[in-house]
């Protein structure tokens, strides 16, 4: 099942705001749009779609148009059936998702999980570069991976018998992009914490509502060097060095 649940509720949310531009690099998903006199930037992961190379059909239907949308119109593109066009959705939606940095704090997500996962069992939905760092600072640490990168990655296939394990559960934001999000966190105990990690999440505290603790997620602080190294290839590593920002938002926050 694909509830989209976070996104019926944020939807109608959002303010519109006129798209000023759209980048769709290697790796990263960039909308650049004027909301309230104010440019922001949104990111989202870029997600490919190898079915439409050689294809009539195209996976973004009005490419070359897409900057006659409204904002919101664009953002809209959340539920379309093509990854790359949930990936310009997703992007619109962080750009216009009303920025709160009283609530940011530079708070990272291994050190989080380390504090709520001491001689607990941390369940990961995503292998996070600092699994191997996290590992011995948790007391069991259990990674559901679509495409394991080591020997102790578990396959997403057995998250119904995994998550219902957590006493802390980390999801990656990836889950949001395709559609895995609301299936998975409906599988954890009652009151079980929940982390939402990943540059493409929401800032929003409508994921607080559906049970998340943290939300840790990114900000652009300056858009131009960063659409410039996006639009050649940078993954995100590069991008924090452009000006990308890390950030935490807490429950307790509000």
């Amino acid at each position: 099942m694909q509830r989209n649940t976070l996104f019926s509720r944020l939807l109608p949310t959002l303010p519109n705001g006129r798209i000023l531009d759209i980048h769709m690099g290697l790796y990263w998903t960039a909308v650049l749009a004027e909301v309230d006199g104010q440019t922001r930037c949104g990111l989202a992961a870029t997600v490919g779609d190898e079915s439409h190379h050689y294809t009539t059909e195209p996976a973004v239907a009005r490419a070359g148009h897409l900057t006659e949308l409204s904002a919101r119109q664009l953002a809209e593109y959340v539920g379309s059936p093509h990854p790359p066009e949930v990936s310009l959705g997703m992007a619109a939606v962080n750009a216009l998702i009303p920025p709160r940095p009283d609530l940011w704090t530079d708070l990272h997500s291994k050190e989080v999980l380390a504090r709520l996962g001491a001689g607990k069992t941390v369940v990961m939905v995503g292998h996070f570069p600092y699994v191997p760092e996290l590992r011995p600072r948790v007391g069991k640490l259990l990674v559901l991976e679509q495409n394991p990168q080591d020997e102790f990655d578990l396959p997403a296939e057995r998250a119904p018998e995994i998550i219902p394990q957590a006493d802390v559960l980390a999801i990656t934001a990836m889950t949001l992009l395709n559609r895995t999000f609301d299936d998975l966190i409906a599988l954890r105990r009652p009151d079980v914490p929940m982390v939402i990690v990943g540059p493409t999440t929401p800032l929003t505290p409508i994921l607080f509502e559906m049970g998340a603790v943290i939300l840790s997620g990114a900000v652009v602080g300056q858009p131009e060097p960063v659409i410039r190294a996006l639009k050649e290839g940078a993954n995100f590593h590069q991008l924090r060095q452009m000006g990308v920002r890390l950030v935490s938002m807490t429950a307790e926050s509000l």
